[in-house]
C-alpha cells in the first residue's frame, strides 16, 4: 500500500494495532567483507514506532497493548499490512500477532 503521507509520524494506529519498521540486516561481516543485497537475509526483528490505544474485551473493557514505542520485537516472517512512505517500508501488526518482545 503506497500512501500520500509526508511523514510516518502522522500515522496513528487504531485499536490494538502496532506500527513497526524492520531492522535492516548488516551488509558487512565482522571481518569487514561487504555482502551483496541478494546474500543479506531479511531479519524478523523490528522496532515499534507507534501503538494504538488497545482493543476491547467482550465486557467492553480496554485491553492495553503489550509493547510501547521504542521497543524491539520479533515479528512473523509473513503477515502484517505493509505501508510504504517514500522509500521506507513499514508494517502494521495486531498486538497478538507479535511473537516476542526483545529485552536488551
Amino acid at each position: 500500500m503506497t500512501t500520500a503521507l509526508k511523514s510516518i509520524r502522522s500515522l496513528a494506529p487504531l485499536l490494538d494495532r502496532v506500527l513497526v519498521q524492520r531492522v535492516k540486516a548488516e551488509a558487512k561481516t565482522a571481518g569487514g567483507i561487504f555482502l551483496p543485497e541478494s546474500a543479506v537475509k531479511e531479519l524478523n526483528e523490528a522496532k515499534v514506532l507507534a501503538v494504538g490505544p488497545g482493543g476491547f474485551d467482550k465486557d467492553g473493557k480496554r485491553i492495553l497493548c503489550s509493547v510501547q514505542p521504542g521497543d524491539k520485537v520479533l515479528i512473523p516472517q509473513y503477515g502484517g499490512s505493509p505501508i510504504k512512505v517514500g522509500d521506507e517500508e513499514y508494517s502494521l501488526f495486531r498486538d497478538h500477532e507479535l511473537l516476542a518482545k526483545i529485552n536488551e
